[in-house]
């Protein structure tokens, strides 16, 4: 079997239990804006499109998984991006957890994991994380993205100020914008120094995340 059939059957997978995961007590043939949100967020990704039309940016695939189905206090997923090259050492492995602050708002929190090289690939797993809970996680204080709806094709977000701490490079914080489709996922983060001049990170803008199905 093909590297590429393998990944398609595991994007299969993972968008067969979206639906399921996500499925909340709403009435028939409807769906909350929370849930839809989450659902969106979750699959396999790809920057591939814009790698080729601009060499400045790098060939990334993107794979966000919803783990701890049981959980109720709101929605948390497995987040790892790497190069399409070397996949089996992603480069930034996260976990979010989605809740929603009021009728119109919410956010998505930032978690790191304790030597989280030994979860890579665990996106194509029918029970990623499951012997993980939220406690042996470590939260990215102030780097929690809030989110609302821009219409009904698409959620948008950013962190907040310069609350989100980062001393990568010669950085003092971080700032991250998104704007979630069915289709598409934009993601913009950069770092900046104490004078505010960015110092890592896209310059001419975020990339451009494509659902791989």
């Amino acid at each position: 079997m093909t590297g590429r059939r393998i990944i398609l059957l595991a994007v299969l997978s993972v968008v067969a239990v979206i639906f399921v995961a996500c499925s909340t007590e709403e009435p028939a043939g409807q769906i909350s804006d929370f849930n839809r949100l989450a659902i969106w967020m979750q699959g396999l990704y790809s920057s591939h499109d814009q790698s080729v039309e601009d060499s400045s940016y790098f060939d990334i695939r993107l794979a966000m998984v919803r783990i701890w189905p049981d959980r109720t206090d709101g929605v948390w997923l497995y987040v790892e991006q790497a190069a399409a090259s070397s996949m089996a050492q992603p480069y930034r492995q996260r976990v979010y957890h989605l809740i929603k602050t009021d009728s119109v708002t919410y956010r998505s929190d930032v978690f790191t994991l304790e030597e989280p090289l030994r979860f890579a690939g665990a996106w194509r797993e029918s029970d990623p994380m499951v012997a993980l809970s939220p406690d042996s996680l470590a939260e990215k204080a102030g780097c929690g993205i809030t989110l609302h709806k821009e219409s009904d094709s698409a959620y948008v977000g950013t962190t907040v100020d310069k609350a989100c701490l980062n001393d990568w490079g010669e950085a003092t914080y971080a700032t991250s914008e998104v704007r979630v489709t069915p289709s598409t996922l934009f993601s913009w983060d950069r770092g900046w120094n104490d004078k505010d001049e960015q110092v890592w990170g896209a310059e001419k803008g975020g990339y451009v995340f494509r659902r791989v199905m």
